[in-house]
């Protein structure tokens, strides 16, 4: 059995069109959601949730596609668009009967709390995003020998059928690979924790699939009508991840800022799994996001 979140509850809850979610839920108060990245689940909270859960109301999805929630089948190039995603949550936890909540993600939990941000800016009463950049920010950025780091981006962008077979050839290869190098610190994911990741992608391959090839269509589309509009995040957001900025040539505190006038951008030391590897300065930003 796959390791939980110590004292916390597990609950199914169905959010649109039938998919329902996993989800774990601690504690009592003001509620925040942490949505989890690649290739984790929501077990990747497991020490920020357990302090937060002290004075809060802790919910922690597995999203949409991934995990031990239900995997829909992408019929349309919708289905795992950030912006359905989003709602799911927002679903979520108006089930759990918060119709206002603090928001933080990671990874593509944060590409899923940005767009819950623009889209649902009333029920979103703060937002942390944890290493990464907004979908059209992202793309702009990569280009030349560095885009190699995000060659999965690329691979997974490709049309149904060819990305899916070459990652269900050997998933544990392919998804072991970014649990390997993306932390600096091995011990952050305990040998129980990878296998339930892995355990987890494994199964999971079309719908990871689908969510990364809406991010190189749909969510693109999404993003760019924002920023037509001037649509901008209205809530207080903070921003943590290492120093891409520096690594790509970018000024990253600058793109964040064009999409959040009330910012607090922050560079880590830390690997990308930064929940896992230094819990005490993310429950710093967190708390001190939560305080505003």
């Amino acid at each position: 059995m796959d390791p939980k979140i110590n004292g916390f509850d597990y609950r199914r809850v169905t959010v649109a069109d039938g998919v329902t979610l996993n989800a774990a839920v601690g504690g009592s108060g003001p509620a925040i959601v942490l949505l989890h990245g690649f290739p984790q689940t929501h077990l990747m909270w497991r020490h920020v949730a357990a302090d937060l859960a002290a004075d809060h109301t802790v919910i922690c999805p597995d999203l949409r596609g991934y995990g031990d929630s239900d995997k829909p089948v992408d019929t349309d190039g919708a289905g795992y668009a950030k912006r359905t995603m989003a709602a799911d949550i927002v679903a979520l936890a108006g089930a759990l009967g918060h119709d206002r909540f603090a928001l933080a993600g990671h990874d593509r939990g944060a590409l899923v709390a940005f767009r819950a941000g623009l889209d649902h800016p009333t029920a979103v009463s703060q937002l942390a995003l944890l290493d990464v950049l907004p979908t059209l920010d992202m793309w702009d950025v990569l280009h030349g020998a560095s885009a190699a780091v995000a060659f999965h981006l690329y691979l997974m962008a490709q049309p149904p059928g060819l990305p899916e077979e070459l990652i269900a050839g050997s998933p544990d290869a392919f998804f072991g690979h970014f649990l390997d190098v993306w932390t600096r610190d091995p011990e952050a994911l305990p040998a129980e924790v990878r296998a339930a990741y892995l355990r987890a992608s494994r199964d999971a391959v079309p719908s990871i699939v689908a969510d990364y090839r809406a991010s190189a269509g749909i969510d693109v589309a999404h993003d760019a009508a924002d920023r037509a509009a001037g649509n901008q995040l209205r809530m207080p957001v903070t921003v943590l991840q290492q120093d891409w900025g520096a690594a790509l040539g970018y000024d990253a505190a600058a793109v964040w800022r064009a999409w959040a006038p009330d910012l607090d951008h922050q560079t880590v030391t830390c690997g990308h799994f930064m929940a896992e590897e230094a819990p005490a300065e993310v429950l710093r930003a967190l708390r001190a996001l939560l305080d505003r």
